[in-house]
């Protein structure tokens, strides 16, 4: 802009009008474009605002007397809040009531990597270190708290040290690296270019054809060349491509925090999903009870059993009922009450509440509660897969205390000493009743799909050592010290039926080259049986830790040593095993113990597998598999909703979380899948790769002009001396212009029929550009743009003018005054029409690069614009704009005075076009001959 006016005054000579308004036209442009981007920035924001809005932060919180959801904006002090493992802190909190198992996670304000134990009363008169205080923004790991609300919003330390900082800026992802490289290249060249030709009209043209270019002139079409080099659509284009993003998400009930993420998403080779609430409902029901000596459906018992209160109930079945509703967290929510059982909402996690139903199932929990009493809970986690209460009946004289503990099979079972007959005969363990319990356990995973519990119980007949301890962590020390001896009072069988969109969704993620694994906490075969019916196993054949470790074995008798020959035979044997390749999808299932002194060539083979279940997984383990899969090369999606899930979901380059899944899990999260579907994942995944194709098809739109087809007539006129064939305004005309709504119909094409059929992109070697890629747009579409622009050009000379094209190149100082009998204003005249022409050809020849740019490999009569699932009906839009520019541009006069610009002959709108469907035509070819033989060399530089 600077340098246009300098151009006009004080160096032009005389002064031209045109550069001035050059200078004009681009502060307009500039002013344009910034508003245009604020306003579809604005869009996006607002977008993603009421995205945002849906997910709400809710506290359970005591209000008239009842525990009721509040949410966090509604919190004031003075509130009693109840907080468990999984949520976030809403406010700074007093603790008042902690269990005995409550830890807190500060390292969002202290940085301590361990989560702390919480308790009620001080231990630090620093309150940042106390650990009776739980501050806004830090979580409950583990266990549970009551905590009285003493500060809230921007009184809370968090909200304090909100307004101190201001936030280290986020990591660069990966398209915004890539967008940055390609400007950094852009910019690059254009200055090289553009000093590049000052610098040959000073040492070269300046002297040796004087009068040929005056120093504005030069000056003129350096800064032109600067300012077309760079494609003035691209961050419009970008910001585009995010609002269209935004869109998406908000019809898909898709909450991305960053929109940038949603690219990476498109490369994502492997997801590691967790069972329970993800590919499954969360709807646990009961469906199996099993005795030391019979089992039977669920629904048969219920059947028999028609008990208005507990004493009622047969022995066996009453102390099946009593474990299941004691040794459990979870409660009906008070206002669901009058609803059928299986109508009522239940608070708490999913298994517990299949236990509560269950237990209301067979006899009412009201007055079974007013008999009980709880002295202790200590709650389940992963680590050891247990639950544990100590309580005393209320209608015994003593009211002794007793333990009732459920959880994992192979844990409680050595503890067991003692199991339970269906007629209520207690009777000891021996092998063969182990065995029979074992065996009960496995089938029902196996053939059902079952999550097994087992319920167990110890009371005392003598000397009770949980008697008279009024200490709760005193208790709780005792408690855990004595739960052994048990006796196995039953086993119950859950299933939790996969989510009705699963398969689908897997078979899409399959078809894109996307793996699937399953990462659970459940028992193998439970998880094998899951996963077959939501298709992440679907082969015969399934590979355990025992042929992992067979072939490692081979590695080693052929003794070698070194590490990288090691990793090729193990890739060299899973390949060569006929009935294990990955072109067979050979299936793997291992569970956690299994991992334990794994080497690196273990997960080198672990990794080809194609279909894997990890079963019995710890959180550290879950992060280890994360770990171990970016290690080697892959982009990973974690998807979960628990707190057990969050360092996982930090690890991987995309956390995603279920709408209904913990505050923390949504806190560590990228994506919130807000309607808890998991085929929305596929619609995000098939938004990244969307969005990095329409990007990449606005570049390569948009290079063949700027970048070669605008260059070179400035190159001509440089080195070849013709007059000039486009002047600068016009460039800038179909850069700022006619460009741009070519730009917004390409940012806004519809997924190809083959988006989701691709394997993902290797983002080291499929870059935003490539040589593929200049291939494409310069040796193709661009260089017969500028064979055709220069064609129409020298063919208006010829039949207008009657010049010669021989008379045209070397010219240089002569074209003036007199040349070829020609007056200067006729000769300007004759360019200025001839530039014109030039110009509307390549207006035409874009028209037919946006057509063909919509595809890549398919024939771009299969995305039809016009009508169809893939219309684009932006494309009926751009088009008359072009032409209601080139119109205005070339056809009124003052444009003509100012600009230079000619009225174009009537034919010449047309002669272009024979060469528009020639360019169609050949990338038609193209494709063809990529689709036919992908392995050719053309299909090898294919874009």
């Amino acid at each position: 802009m600077i340098v246009f006016w300098l151009c006009w005054k004080p160096i032009g000579n005389p002064p031209q009008p045109g550069n001035l308004a050059m200078a004009v036209v681009i502060i307009l442009v500039i002013c344009l474009q910034a508003l245009f981007g604020a306003g579809q920035e604005w869009t996006t924001h607002r977008t993603m605002h009421s995205i945002t809005n849906m997910v709400t932060a809710e506290t359970r919180a005591m209000r008239n007397g009842q525990q009721v959801q509040l949410a966090q904006s509604e919190l004031v002090p003075g509130d009693i809040v109840y907080l468990r493992a999984g949520d976030r802190v809403p406010a700074d909190v007093r603790l008042v009531r902690v269990s005995m198992d409550l830890r807190v996670d500060r390292s969002e304000l202290s940085g301590a990597p361990d989560p702390t134990i919480g308790t009620t009363g001080y231990t630090n008169t620093n309150y940042l270190e106390t650990r009776n205080m739980a501050m806004m923004g830090m979580h409950i790991a583990q266990g549970q708290c009551t905590g009285v609300v003493v500060a809230t919003g921007d009184r809370t330390v968090l909200g304090r040290i909100g307004q101190l900082v201001t936030g280290n800026p986020a990591d660069r992802t990966i398209l915004q690296i890539e967008v940055q490289r390609l400007v950094n290249w852009l910019t690059t060249v254009s200055l090289v270019v553009g000093t590049l030709f000052v610098v040959l009209w000073a040492v070269w043209l300046r002297p040796k054809y004087p009068g040929f270019m005056s120093v504005s002139d030069a000056l003129a079409n350096g800064v032109g060349v600067l300012v077309t080099f760079v494609p003035g659509s691209l961050p419009i284009s970008l910001i585009l491509a995010m609002t269209m993003v935004a869109k998406r998400m908000q019809r898909y009930k898709l909450l991305v925090k960053n929109l940038t993420t949603v690219e990476t998403l498109g490369t994502v080779t492997v997801i590691c999903c967790e069972k329970t609430g993800t590919v499954t409902q969360r709807r646990m029901v009961p469906t199996r009870i099993g005795f030391g000596d019979t089992e039977m459906e669920f629904d048969d018992l219920v059947s028999t059993c028609e008990a208005a209160t507990v004493d009622a109930l047969d022995v066996a079945v009453r102390r099946v009922h009593e474990t299941a509703f004691l040794c459990n967290a979870a409660r009906f929510d008070p206002t669901s009450m009058h609803l059928p059982i299986n109508g009522r909402v239940v608070l708490g996690d999913a298994t517990d509440c299949a236990l509560l139903r269950m237990a209301e199932h067979l006899c009412p929990l009201q007055p079974a509660r007013r008999q009980y009493n709880t002295l202790l809970t200590v709650p389940f986690n992963l680590r050891r897969r247990w639950m544990l209460a100590v309580c005393t009946d209320r209608t015994q004289s003593a009211q002794s205390p007793f333990m009732v503990v459920k959880g994992a099979p192979e844990t409680l079972l050595p503890k067991c000493t003692q199991v339970q007959m269906q007629n209520g005969e207690i009777v000891p363990m021996d092998h063969t009743r182990r065995s029979r319990i074992e065996e009960m356990q496995h089938r029902w995973a196996a053939q059902y799909g079952c999550r097994v519990l087992l319920l167990c119980r110890r009371e005392y007949t003598e000397s009770n050592p949980l008697s008279g301890i009024a200490d709760s962590a005193e208790l709780y020390a005792v408690a855990c010290q004595n739960m052994c001896e048990l006796c196995v009072v039953g086993l119950v069988g859950l299933v939790d039926p996969p989510r009705d969109e699963i398969l689908d969704s897997v078979g899409k993620f399959r078809g894109a080259g996307i793996r699937v694994f399953m990462v659970t906490g459940d028992y193998a075969p439970t998880a094998a049986f899951v996963a077959r019916q939501c298709g992440i196993i679907t082969s015969t054949t399934v590979d355990g830790i025992d042929e992992i470790n067979a072939r490692v074995m081979v590695n080693k008798t052929e003794k070698r040593t070194d590490d990288i020959a090691c990793r090729s035979t193990a890739r060299s044997l899973l390949v060569s095993d006929s009935e294990h390749t990955l072109a067979n999808r050979s299936s793997l299932v291992v569970s956690g113990p299994d991992l334990h002194g794994l080497g690196a060539v273990h997960w080198d083979i672990i990794a080809l597998y194609d279909e894997c279940v990890f079963a019995r997984i710890t959180p550290e383990q879950k992060l280890q598999v994360v770990e171990e899969m970016r290690g080697r090369k892959h982009i990973v999606a974690v998807t979960g909703d628990e707190v057990n899930d969050v360092p996982a979901m930090r690890a991987a380059h995309v956390g995603v979380a279920m709408g209904n899944g913990t505050q923390v899990a949504k806190a560590a999260s990228n994506v919130v899948l807000l309607d808890n579907n998991f085929s929305s994942l596929v619609v995000a995944i098939e938004c990244g790769r969307l969005l990095f194709i329409n990007l990449k098809k606005v570049i390569v739109y948009l290079l063949p002009m700027t970048n070669l087809s605008e260059i070179m007539p400035s190159l001509f006129n440089v080195v070849l001396g013709l007059p000039i064939p486009l002047s600068t305004f016009l460039m800038l005309v179909i850069n700022t212009i006619t460009d741009v709504w070519a730009s917004v119909v390409l940012i806004h094409e519809e997924p190809e029929t083959d988006l989701m059929l691709h394997p993902p992109r290797n983002p080291s070697k499929d870059g935003l550009v490539d040589v593929r890629f200049f291939i494409q747009a310069y040796g193709f579409v661009g260089l017969v743009q500028t064979i055709t622009g220069h064609t129409m050009f020298f063919l208006c000379l010829y039949l207008r003018g009657g010049i010669h094209p021989r008379d045209v190149f070397l010219a240089f100082n002569k074209w003036t005054d007199g040349y070829l009998g020609k007056s200067k204003a006729e000769l300007t005249e004759l360019v200025s029409v001839s530039g014109s022409v030039h110009f509307m050809a390549l207006v035409v020849m874009q028209w037919a690069n946006m057509f063909v740019a919509r595809t890549r490999v398919q024939s771009v009569f299969r995305q039809n614009p016009f009508w169809g699932p893939r219309r684009n009906p932006l494309l009926l839009v751009a088009i008359p704009i072009a032409v209601a520019v080139s119109l205005i541009v070339n056809e009124f006069q003052w444009f003509n005075s100012v600009f230079l610009t000619g009225k174009i002959p009537v034919e010449f709108f047309f002669l272009s076009i024979p060469f528009a469907f020639l360019l169609v035509g050949l990338e038609e070819l193209r494709k063809l001959v990529v689709r036919r033989y992908p392995n050719a060399g053309l299909a090898r530089i294919a874009w």
